[in-house]
């Protein structure tokens, strides 16, 4: 059976990121309830960047028991470590770093140190493997303007192998040229699957994976619940 999406449309990106993370922070709570491990699956991006540092900042944070919480990414910028446009660095300044975690379930995908992509998105794909295959309790996805979710773009193949949970990335529409993705089926593995998605520039991307058209965007769904939290801005293309 499949469940419609749900639309949460904010004023504004700030309102929008702070919803987010209180609903984040709620989420998380929920999934430890029956004394588990929750599992999230981070993102990155202009807004990304926001509810994690409103996460870090939040008073309902000691809901949560971060050392019982495992942190994935559902993509990343293939390169060195520390470099400031990968999505771990950002999620450790803005997030990881300013919480109790316990640093073995802190899982980044692996940092280009020469060993090529295609060995990296293997390694990401036995360390889930050995995790046990989790299934997500939440993963956060943003949207490109061109309907791009994680690092699968329109037209790249990519986004139609079905048989691994990673892949690598080569020649991307948007530097960096090279990067790891989670597939499709991966994306699907969630409980709840959250695309966060803020500004006008976003607004056709929105419109058009709501009517199911053809970009990635349109294809991740989460197995309980998949919410679409915009902004006004990029809801603005919506009938």
């Amino acid at each position: 059976m499949t469940i419609d999406p749900e639309l949460l449309i904010h004023s504004d990106a700030e309102d929008l990121a702070f919803s987010v993370a209180e609903r984040l922070i709620t989420a998380i709570a929920d999934a430890q309830s029956t004394g588990g491990v929750a599992q999230v699956v981070l993102t990155g991006g202009r807004v990304a960047a926001v509810v994690y540092r409103a996460v870090a900042g939040s008073p309902a944070r000691v809901e949560v028991d971060w050392q019982r919480v495992e942190f994935w990414w559902g993509d990343e910028r293939f390169l060195p470590d520390g470099d400031p446009e990968r999505n771990e660095t950002q999620a450790r300044d803005a997030l990881l770093s300013e919480l109790d975690v316990d640093p073995a379930r802190v899982h980044p995908m692996p940092a280009d140190a020469g060993q090529g992509a295609e060995v990296a998105a293997a390694a990401y794909a036995s360390e889930l493997e050995a995790a046990g295959s989790p299934t997500f309790d939440v993963l956060m996805l943003g949207v490109g303007p061109d309907g791009h979710v994680a690092s699968l773009f329109p037209g790249y193949p990519q986004l139609t192998v079905v048989d691994v949970a990673a892949v690598a990335v080569h020649d991307s529409p948007k530097p960096p040229p090279t990067r790891i993705s989670l597939t499709v089926p991966l994306l699907d593995r969630a409980r709840e699957v959250w695309f966060v998605v803020s500004g006008e520039d976003k607004a056709d991307a929105v419109a058009t994976a709501l009517a199911e058209g053809d970009v990635p965007a349109a294809h991740p769904k989460g197995q309980n619940r998949t919410l679409w939290l915009l902004d006004e801005a990029a809801a603005s293309k919506l009938s």
